[in-house]
C-alpha cells in the first residue's frame, strides 16, 4: 500500500533493472540485485564467493552488525540449510561472536521466520553456482548515501517509453552525432530532437502524470512536504541552466514547422496550458457538432470549485477558441482530485500550484545526465567545446548536480543491464 510519495520503499518501486513481472516469474540474479541497489541510490560493494573469503565475510558481518549505516545482503542456496527452494536473498541481521552464527532475516517470513545459522554454513551456501548465470553467488554491502538522490528524475521499467528513450540517448545519439557534419550548437540539438523515439511524447505525459499524482497526495508529513519543495527547487534550477534556454529556444522555433508537417510539437504537447487548450478545442467541436473543424485556443483558465459540503471538488477548464467562423468562449467540466479552489489562468501550472516538468525540462535533465563521451563524436572542435560547456555538470548547483549524477548513474546501469554486463561488472557506475 502506498499512501503518498516517499513514505517507504516497497517492491513495486524497485524496477530499474528488471521488470517486476519478469522477477516474479523467473526470479532475479545477483548482478541485477546489485544493479537495482545502485539505481535505488545506495552505496554498494558486491563480492562473489570465489572473489572473497570466509574470514573477510565474517569481518563484514561483524562490522555491519554494529553499525546503523551498513547492511549485508547474502545470496545463497537454501539447500545448504535443508530448506525447500533454491537461490534466495536475505539480509543479515546480527552476529553471535561466541557461537560464530549469523542471523538470517528471511524476507519470505511466511515460509521461514528469522533464524540463526553457522557463518561457515552460510558461506558454503553462498559459495554455490547460480545455474541461470553460471556464476557464483555472494554477498553485498549496502549503505545509505549522504544525500537523497532521485528527487525528480528516476528510471523505471514500468513504462516502455523510458526504455526506448534511454536506449536512444545512450546508444543511438553518439552514433548520430559522429555521422553528421554539425556546424553549430543548434544543429546538434536539432539532430537529437528530430530523431527522438516515436513514443517520447507519451514518456513526457507519463512523467507529468506521476508528478500530478504526487502533488495531489493528501496528508503529507512536514518532511514529505519539504521534499516536494525540494523537487520544485530542482526543477527551477534546471530552468536556470544555459542548456535549458537553448533547448526551449530550439523547440519554440520549431513549432510552426512541426505544426505544418502534422507532427506533434514537443514544446507544447505536454504543457498543462496546452492540455487545457486541447480540452477546450475538443469541447468546441462537440458543441458545434463539427469535430472536424480546426480550432485554436487563444487563452485558457483552469479553476477548481467545491461542489458540495462533503469536500468534493470539480474542475472547470475555460478557454477562448477561434476558427474560420469567428471565436467563442468554452467551459468544460472535467474530473478533478484537487483539494483547494485555485485557478491558474494563462500559466503552465496545474491547480495544485507546483511546477511540473515539460519536454524542455526533461530533455535538459536527460542531456545533462549523458556521460561526457556521448558528445565526443562531434567533428567541429568549436562546436564540441560549446556543447561540452553547456552539458557540463561541474558548475551546477549542488542539489541539481546530485540529481543529475544520480540519473547518469541509472542510465549507465540500465545500459549495462540491457547489454547483459551486470553479472561480469558489479562495480558502481563510473560517472
Amino acid at each position: 500500500m502506498h499512501l503518498g510519495p516517499w513514505r517507504w520503499f516497497d517492491e513495486n518501486m524497485l524496477d530499474c533493472c528488471e521488470p517486476l513481472e519478469k522477477v516474479k516469474d523467473k526470479g532475479i540474479s545477483f548482478g541485477k540485485v546489485v544493479c537495482l541497489a545502485h539505481c535505488a541510490g545506495a552505496n554498494v560493494k558486491a563480492f562473489r564467493a570465489n572473489q572473497s573469503s570466509l574470514d573477510d565475510f565474517r569481518k563484514f558481518i561483524l562490522a555491519c552488525s554494529s553499525s546503523d549505516d551498513c547492511h549485508v545482503i547474502s545470496s545463497y542456496h537454501r539447500g545448504a540449510f535443508n530448506q525447500t527452494g533454491t537461490g534466495h536473498f536475505s539480509p543479515i541481521g546480527g552476529y553471535h561472536a561466541e557461537k560464530d552464527m549469523a542471523l538470517i532475516l528471511d524476507v519470505a517470513r511466511f515460509k521461514y521466520p528469522p533464524h540463526w545459522v553457522p557463518v561457515g554454513l552460510l558461506w558454503e551456501a553462498m559459495n554455490t553456482i547460480d545455474e541461470s548465470t553460471g556464476l557464483h553467488r555472494g554477498f553485498m554491502l549496502v549503505s545509505r548515501r549522504e544525500s537523497s538522490p532521485g528527487l525528480l528524475y528516476t528510471l523505471s521499467c514500468k513504462h516502455d517509453s523510458w526504455i526506448t528513450t534511454a536506449k536512444y540517448l545512450m546508444d543511438e545519439v553518439p552514433v548520430l552525432l559522429s555521422s553528421n557534419n554539425l556546424k553549430d550548437v543548434n544543429s546538434v540539438f536539432s539532430a537529437v530532437f528530430t530523431s527522438l523515439p516515436s513514443d517520447f511524447s507519451e514518456f513526457i505525459k507519463w512523467v507529468a502524470e506521476i508528478r500530478r499524482k504526487e502533488d495531489n497526495s493528501q496528508g503529507l508529513s512536514e518532511e514529505e512536504q519539504g521534499r516536494l519543495a525540494m523537487k520544485e527547487e530542482v526543477l527551477k534550477q534546471v530552468q536556470e541552466t544555459g542548456l535549458y534556454k537553448h533547448i526551449t529556444s530550439i523547440l519554440s522555433s520549431s513549432d510552426s514547422l512541426a505544426l505544418r508537417s502534422g507532427k506533434q510539437s514537443l514544446s507544447q504537447s505536454d504543457s498543462f496550458a496546452n492540455m487545457a487548450a486541447n480540452i477546450c478545442c475538443q469541447g468546441a467541436g462537440i458543441l458545434t457538432n463539427n469535430s472536424g473543424d480546426k480550432y485554436c485556443c487563444l487563452e485558457t483558465c483552469v479553476r477548481c470549485y467545491r461542489a458540495t459540503s462533503d469536500d468534493k471538488h470539480v474542475t472547470v477548464v475555460s478557454g477562448m477558441v477561434v476558427n474560420g467562423n469567428g471565436k467563442q468562449g468554452v467551459d468544460v467540466l472535467v474530473p478533478s482530485s484537487s483539494s483547494s479552489s485555485e485557478s491558474c489562468c494563462n500559466h503552465d501550472k496545474p491547480s495544485g500550484g507546483l511546477l511540473h516538468p515539460a519536454s524542455n525540462d526533461v530533455l535538459t535533465a536527460l542531456l545533462l545526465a549523458l556521460p561526457p563521451h556521448t558528445w565526443y563524436g562531434i567533428k567541429e572542435k568549436r562546436v564540441l567545446e560549446e556543447i561540452s560547456c553547456l552539458v557540463s555538470a561541474e558548475n551546477l548547483p549542488s542539489l541539481l548536480q546530485e540529481e543529475i549524477m544520480h540519473l547518469r548513474g541509472q542510465l549507465v546501469m540500465l545500459k549495462r543491464c540491457k547489454e547483459d554486463k551486470v553479472e561480469e561488472d558489479l562495480s558502481a557506475p563510473q560517472l
